[in-house]
């Protein structure tokens, strides 16, 4: 099948063509113009706002240019020097700017004359942008973003020496799916022996980080972080109590579930405890599932998958490909993670993995896959405002694309049992997840509340809270230092505080969503891409409405898609 390529670049109108940017005197002319421009009618004003968001198109992606190019080699030093620069020298000046610029905007005459019912959501961000900018706070939160970085740095150089073979800990993680007992727990030891090491840096990062944004939140009137990071993140269609009640719902109807699995496992496996390296290998000790060979085989199964769902979304895959905009291997010096990464002006998004050949790389690819179908729908958004998607409808978009996926993963296993336990096993992850969400949300929440605290009382509170989310059916016995330190692990807490509970949120509606394309397919892709599509123009309970669900935390609805999940696995046994 000969697939398409998408030419979404945006053409420029205001910014001049092949403009290097090196210093901030390259792009200053651009923003005194915007600043001084009168603006005599709404059209003028509507032509000002689209070559303002021109301006800000080319700067995000010059800036995701340098962050992607840094995390793909981190032991390139001036790559690290050029992103460090970009945000300590040329970052502070955009952000008074942008300030002057919003503060033009809102106090136009013409304002009130846009339509009110496509520039709600946007008119409520400016609004916010402005209320919380304090320019004593520019310096600060470019020393926050360079030293956020630090955390990929230390985690890219942590390496295990395995049968004379120096690899890195997310090809060692692989070991922990082997058959063998006793190899699972000799690389479990040497993966955790080797993140000990780094517990003292890794907590003087984040003491470091949190007292930095407390400082932060106290120059913006805020009583501390949290309070400021939910209006800085824009969460005005929930509260802290409904973040609460949602890690009440997890812990009440999810975990009993998982206690029950983990309780099978057990008894399948033969063993009269768990062990933490007990969790990854298959229940009837087969091999680890291997969905592909290499990248490239990874890459274009996935196009044929996301061609039998919809043939456009095929078509954004293979554009990716043909671009270079995949880069999918681990290797060393690359740092930790996977993302998808929207690029304005491109149109088309990067996606960044780890992959080392197991089942979940092959969720990986249709996570950031469901990311970028997200960033092709919403291209011809004519404002970079309307393509800032809030993570609660960003991560609805890739976890929905896991589940829908599955019905096509045949693509990836030739033995029907095979398929069953890939499915099984992303079921089963889909509710592992949830707990771990609720209690990293839970722990931020406590940090920033407390931002004085001992490292002492940091690990005691996180022991506290692991607790109150566990099944009690994993021995930790001799690891518990392990245990302790477990949340280090979380890159979210470092570079993207709060970050975190919108996956929870989403997964519930992803679940919602799968529920409902297991009924009528075709009425689901029509209600997902017309969500996807609007980027960030309605509200967040708009957005899943429109996608055909609710935006709802309550034990009654936690209930019956927990009820509907199980239903699924009893019938894969």
């Amino acid at each position: 099948m000969t697939k398409n390529i998408i030419n979404a670049r945006i053409q420029r109108q205001f910014v001049f063509e092949n403009l290097l940017i090196k210093e901030w005197s390259d792009i200053a002319p651009f923003f005194v113009d915007l600043e001084t421009r009168k603006i005599n009618s709404i059209v003028d004003l509507e032509d000002w706002m689209l070559n303002k968001s021109e301006l800000e198109a080319i700067l995000e992606e010059e800036l995701a240019w340098r962050y992607i190019k840094t995390n793909c080699n981190t032991e390139d030093k001036e790559l690290s020097e050029n992103f460090n620069y970009f945000i300590s020298n040329i970052e502070p000046e955009i952000s008074k700017y942008a300030n002057i610029l919003d503060k033009k905007l809102y106090n136009s005459e013409y304002f009130n004359d846009l339509n009110a019912n496509d520039y709600f959501v946007f008119k409520r961000e400016l609004k916010k942008n402005i209320e919380i900018f304090r320019e004593e706070n520019i310096s600060i939160i470019s020393e926050i973003q360079q030293e956020e970085q630090e955390y990929g740095v230390i985690s890219s150089k942590m390496m295990i020496n395995y049968e004379g073979e120096e690899i890195t800990l997310q090809k060692a993680s692989n070991y922990l799916k082997s058959t063998n007992r006793e190899t699972r727990e000799n690389v479990y030891k040497l993966i955790t022996q080797r993140k000990l090491k780094e517990e003292d840096k890794f907590n003087n990062l984040l003491s470091k980080l949190i007292e930095k944004r407390h400082k932060v939140a106290r120059n913006t009137g805020y009583n501390n972080f949290t309070d400021y990071k939910y209006i800085q993140m824009g969460r005005f269609d929930y509260s802290q109590k409904d973040c609460s009640d949602f890690h009440n719902s997890i812990a009440n109807e999810v975990l009993p579930i998982i206690s029950e699995i983990q309780q099978n496992r057990k008894e399948k496996l033969g063993y009269e405890i768990l062990r933490p390296w007990d969790l990854e290998v298959d229940e009837s000790l087969q091999e680890p599932l291997k969905p592909f060979e290499t990248s490239n085989e990874l890459v274009d199964k996935s196009i044929q998958c996301f061609s039998n769902i919809n043939s456009d979304y095929g078509d954004y895959l293979h554009t990716m490909k043909e671009l270079g905009y995949l880069d999918l291997d681990a290797r060393k010096g690359k740092a930790p993670g996977g993302f998808n990464y929207p690029l304005y002006e491109s149109n088309v998004p990067f996606i960044y993995m780890n992959a080392t050949g197991n089942l979940r790389d092959l969720e990986t690819l249709m996570h950031e896959g469901g990311h970028a179908i997200h960033s092709f729908l919403s291209k011809d958004l004519k404002l970079v405002d309307f393509k800032d998607i809030p993570s609660e409808v960003a991560e609805l978009a890739s976890m929905s694309m896991e589940l829908i996926s599955m019905d096509n993963w045949h693509i990836f296993f030739e033995k029907k049992e095979d398929l069953i336990r890939a499915k099984k096993s992303q079921l089963e992850g889909v509710l592992k997840v949830l707990p771990w969400i609720a209690k990293v949300d839970k722990f931020q929440h406590w940090l920033y509340n407390n931002p004085t605290h001992t490292h002492e009382e940091r690990k005691n509170q996180w022991i506290e809270i692991s607790n109150q989310f566990s099944t009690n059916q994993i021995d930790y016995t001799g690891f518990e230092k392990t245990f302790a330190t477990s949340w280090q692990t979380q890159l979210h807490i470092f570079e993207v505080p709060f970050y975190y509970v919108e996956y929870g949120f989403a997964q519930l509606g992803a679940i919602a969503i799968w529920k409902n394309h297991k009924t009528d397919p075709k009425k689901t892709l029509m209600q997902y891409n017309k969500a996807l599509s609007l980027g960030y123009t309605k509200t967040i309970p708009e957005i899943y409405k429109i996608a055909g669900i609710e935006f709802n935390f309550s034990k009654e609805y936690v209930k019956e898609l927990m009820t509907f999940v199980k239903q699924e696995l009893e019938l894969l046994n």
